[in-house]
């Protein structure tokens, strides 16, 4: 209050909770808004969301990536559908994705530890249990994990991100990009690449046209098989570090560090 009354800022206040949010998170409401009000806390504290994006934590964030589980098949009877998300930093798509879809089983994949301090206390604090996080580049997770399904928001252009993730998927899987209006564009330009890289089917989808900011997605398909021996001599680098040129810090390669927090378990993030 001391700021305030000398002029100082005001710490950011989480946007009110939009209609179109019950019909996307259903009974899992409650959780989608304490995750937003996570990040317009913390999230903002520890660099991982821009201020000024605090109004917007919902249409243009939280909402937009949360709408991608339309492109996730369901469950099988009894399972978890495993999906890795690759350059997680504030749970975006990844922890909007475990909120709004309890059947789904998410690999929280990102290098810099102080992003990952944050998202093991924030799925403490929010008490889910089909979160883990991984400290570690996508490289290191190819021989550990093999998915259906691979998310990336925000990440790298479209070759340099297949060329991390397709190997972490299972025969027949989809890498979903998470892009902008350019999308079609950068898509149609490097088919022939991807092509050469294992993809077989490859689309530009568009998600949730009753929100205020659909989300736009390319879609990319492995077949049988991808051999990862082709990928073996990609240039040294990193969702993380890639996030970082763009304007999304990143990090310096790390031991492979896996952290499955117990469901219920209460605490806050630190860095």
């Amino acid at each position: 209050m001391a700021d305030e009354a000398q002029g100082g800022p005001a710490a950011p206040v989480a946007p009110a909770t939009p209609a179109q949010a019950l019909a996307i998170f259903g009974d899992r409401l409650a959780l989608a808004e304490q995750f937003v009000a996570i990040l317009a806390d913390t999230g903002i504290a520890h660099g991982l969301i821009g201020p000024r994006e605090a109004p917007r934590l919902w249409d243009r964030h939280v909402l937009n990536c949360a709408v991608a589980h339309r492109a996730i098949a369901g469950s099988p009877a009894g399972s978890r559908q495993q999906v890795a998300d690759v350059g997680s930093g504030a749970g975006l798509p990844g922890l909007a994705l475990a909120i709004a879809r309890p059947d789904l089983e998410i690999h929280l994949i990102e290098p810099l530890t102080r992003r990952t301090g944050w998202l093991s206390g924030t799925i403490a604090t929010l008490g889910i249990d089909n979160a883990i996080v991984h400290t570690a580049r996508a490289e290191s997770m190819w021989d550990r994990l093999s998915v259906p399904y691979v998310t990336a928001r925000a990440v790298s252009g479209i070759v340099q991100l297949a060329a991390w993730t397709l190997p972490l998927l299972a025969p027949g899987g989809s890498l979903l990009a998470l892009k902008g209006s350019r999308a079609e564009s950068e898509l149609a330009t490097n088919q022939a690449a991807l092509r050469q890289m294992g993809v077989v089917d490859s689309s530009v989808e568009i998600l949730g046209q009753e929100l205020a900011d659909p989300t736009t997605i390319i879609r990319l398909t492995i077949g049988s098989s991808v051999d990862r021996r082709r990928f073996a001599k990609q240039p040294s680098s990193s969702a993380g570090s890639a996030r970082r040129r763009m304007d999304r810090p990143g990090g310096s390669r790390s031991s492979s560090h896996t952290d499955r927090p117990s469901r219920g378990a209460r605490g806050a993030p630190h860095e």
